[in-house]
C-alpha cells in the first residue's frame, strides 16, 4: 500500500479532486463505420466524470465554483448535433476536451457506449481517461462558459 503524499510534497496528479459526474445520459446521434449507422440516429449512453481539484463549492455554496453539470448536459446534447466524426473514441475524446478546455476539469474519464448494437450482446463501447496538461490555459470557449457559470449564479464578473 503506498503511503500518501505529506501535503507540502503533494503535485498536482496526486492532488485530491472532487468528482462531478454525469451517469446513463441517453441521447441520440449519427455515428459508425457502417452504411446502415450514417443515415439515421441511434442511441447513445454516456457516462463522465470530471475531477477538479477541491472546488471552491465546498465552501462557498455557489455553482460558480464548480462545474455546472446541468451547463455539461446541455453542451453534450448540442455536441450531438454537431459533433461531426464517425468513430465513439473520437466522439469520447471530444467530450474530454469540452470537460478539460471549457469547464476547467484536471482529470476527466468517459465512457460512450452503444446499447444494444448486437442482438447477442448488452453494449459495445469505449472509455478513455485524460489530464488536463499542468499549467494549460483556459480557452475562449472556457472563458465563455466560465461566464455562462457566473450569470448562472447569478454573479456577472465587472467589464476590465
Amino acid at each position: 500500500m503506498l503511503a500518501a503524499l505529506p501535503q507540502s510534497h503533494a503535485t498536482p496528479e496526486s492532488a485530491a479532486l472532487d468528482l462531478i459526474f454525469i451517469e446513463g445520459l441517453r441521447v441520440q446521434t449519427v455515428i459508425g463505420i457502417h452504411d446502415s449507422e450514417l443515415h439515421r440516429p441511434q442511441p447513445l449512453v454516456i457516462d463522465l466524470h470530471a475531477g477538479v481539484p477541491r472546488a471552491d463549492a465546498c465552501d462557498s455554496d455557489r455553482i460558480a465554483d464548480t462545474i455546472d453539470y446541468s451547463v455539461v448536459r446541455e453542451r453534450l446534447h448540442g455536441l450531438m448535433l454537431h459533433h461531426g466524426v464517425t468513430l465513439l473514441e473520437a466522439l469520447a475524446e471530444q467530450i474530454a476536451q469540452m470537460l478539460i478546455n471549457e469547464f476547467g476539469a484536471v482529470w476527466v474519464r468517459v465512457k460512450v457506449v452503444k446499447p444494444r448494437k448486437f442482438e447477442d450482446l448488452d453494449a459495445v463501447g469505449v472509455q478513455i481517461e485524460r489530464r488536463a496538461q499542468p499549467g494549460a490555459q483556459r480557452s475562449a470557449a472556457g472563458r465563455s462558459a466560465q461566464v455562462l457559470r457566473w450569470i448562472g449564479s447569478g454573479m456577472v464578473p465587472a467589464k476590465a
